[in-house]
């Protein structure tokens, strides 16, 4: 009796008690070194109130489109609701940051906020978007893990088991800060980020790759809860199961945020601790380029544990555009689908399923073929990398237009929207990660106004032919210019335009008939 109680106290007291189940277990969990680093751990919360929408609305862009007051009138109401769903910090909580989470279901998710801080970044004058994502840093543990889903009210985690394949992903985090860093050039944050950054990228490839160093996931951890993507029959739950399968998109991911890391550490002079990092990227890429490519379909598919392909031409194949893994020889077939009606050219592109698969949903069904703000915006994105602008640009209309028309017509924002007609789906009253189409869309791809603040730079890809631009525009720290350009009768037409600023930059002006570089001076103080 004495041995049992002395071994009782031991598992006790020496190797503690987990989070929940009530269960006892050894914490084997390995630390990492970075999570040393980690600043957020420690940091002082900060616990101002956010500003309200009309406190902030004076010091957000003001986007100029006479002929379209639907997405003008679009516009001003996603931001009015984003500014609605920003919680501050509580004491049970203990958060670091005051944060965007509409009322979902009381949890923050990784997924969801690395793409609200794309359009953050067009209100960070008015509201430190970024600072969201402290909220997930403040929660990394020892051995570098993140939860990918972590309650309002109590701050624990979603998910106690961290091995189970929904606990976290996908792994984004680093091209949002990416992004915030290249828009604001704060190296500060950089330096605060890149430690939490890099550990959850370790963790995340010891946990979640298989031995030929490809990546798994689960519906949920990478995002896409019910597409139709594993091995069928074998009785695999598209939610919760592996189904032994190599992931395309968390492969691609991985690919992409890798060669961020190793950017971040070029402009941080941190380049030996990614070494590890850039021999994966070479690695991974040649083995996506070699094993989950299709040559005959020209598509990037998820892989079989026998070697075979699944065939599902799945919006996660378009990662590889971002990911920069496509060759020259294969881009135009590859990017040829999402000019197929049959596939993703839909009446709303883009669905995130190919109408030719037999899964496919023409009502939305929603991740078998509804269009998805953070899908279809990821494949702008690619799209730029590889100079598909003007492809760009008729998507990304093609999305607004729908969108402005269901706000138009029901008063609110949705979950996901129907590919085959102008319809709303999932969620009603959505605010989430939807600002990415009024805002983003308009501004980078509609009107063709992209920032490149490290060159000093603003490009204005100019396709519409309606008089159009912003107002109030942020370029980098301090910088807000004017942009409008008078009505043209042709796409050859020489644009007029106004710019004014406070601060100078080179303006990269493209239109279809030619293009000029105009070095604006400081014209407003």
């Amino acid at each position: 009796m004495e041995n049992l109680i002395a071994r009782l106290f031991v598992v006790f007291f020496c190797l503690g008690i987990p989070k929940s189940y009530g269960l006892l277990y050894y914490d084997t969990s390995i630390p990492n070194k970075y999570v040393a680093e980690n600043i957020f751990l420690t940091i002082k919360p900060n616990t101002s109130i956010p500003p309200s929408f009309d406190q902030a609305k004076s010091l957000l862009p003001e986007p100029y489109w006479p002929s379209h007051p639907d997405a003008i009138k679009c516009y001003w109401a996603i931001w009015e609701r984003e500014f609605a769903y920003l919680h501050p910090v509580t004491p049970t909580n203990q958060f670091e940051s005051p944060y965007l989470e509409p009322p979902f279901n009381g949890l923050i998710y990784m997924w969801d906020a690395c793409f609200d801080m794309m359009f953050g970044n067009y209100g960070h004058r008015a509201f430190n978007f970024q600072a969201s994502l402290d909220n997930f840093y403040c929660k990394q543990e020892k051995d570098g893990y993140i939860c990918r889903a972590i309650s309002m009210a109590e701050g624990q985690d979603f998910t106690c088991d961290k091995f189970n394949p929904v606990s976290t992903g996908p792994n984004l985090m680093p091209w949002a800060e990416w992004e915030y860093f290249l828009n604001f050039g704060d190296t500060n944050r950089l330096k605060e980020v890149f430690p939490p950054l890099l550990a959850y990228y370790q963790w995340y490839r010891t946990w979640r790759s298989w031995p030929d160093g490809s990546y798994f996931s689960s519906g949920w951890g990478c995002g896409m809860d019910n597409q139709p993507r594993l091995p069928q029959g074998e009785g695999f739950d598209p939610r919760f199961s592996t189904g032994f399968m190599s992931w395309v998109d968390i492969t691609l991911q991985q690919i992409f945020v890798g060669k961020i890391l190793v950017q971040m550490a070029g402009v941080l002079h941190r380049e030996d601790d990614v070494k590890d990092v850039q021999t994966e990227v070479g690695q991974l890429t040649k083995y996506v380029q070699k094993n989950m490519w299709d040559e005959k379909t020209a598509f990037f598919y998820d892989r079989f544990r026998d070697g075979s392909l699944s065939h599902v031409k799945s919006i996660a194949g378009y990662w590889a555009l971002l990911a920069g893994v496509v060759p020259p020889e294969d881009r135009d077939r590859f990017i040829a689908h999402l000019k197929d009606p049959k596939e993703f050219a839909r009446e709303h592109r883009v669905p995130t399923l190919s109408a030719d698969d037999p899964g496919y949903d023409p009502g939305g069904g929603y991740w078998c073929g509804a269009a998805w703000a953070p899908t279809t915006y990821m494949v702008l994105r690619g799209l730029s990398r590889y100079g598909e602008d003007s492809l760009a640009h008729e998507i990304a209309l093609n999305d607004l237009t729908n969108v402005v028309k269901v706000f138009s017509e029901t008063g609110t924002f949705w979950e996901n929207y129907a590919p085959d007609a102008a319809q709303g789906c999932g969620m009603k009253n959505f605010v989430d990660w939807d600002g990415l189409i009024p805002i983003n869309e308009m501004f980078e791809y509609v009107f063709g106004i992209r920032p490149d603040v490290p060159e000093e730079t603003i490009v204005w890809d100019m396709r519409l032919l309606d008089e159009h631009g912003i107002k109030n525009y942020p370029f980098g720290k301090d910088g807000l210019v004017n942009l409008i350009c008078k009505q043209r009768e042709k796409v050859t037409d020489k644009p007029q335009i106004t710019v004014s600023s406070n601060v100078a930059f080179k303006l990269k002006l493209i239109w279809a008939g030619g293009s000029k570089v105009i070095n604006v001076p400081k014209t407003i103080n």
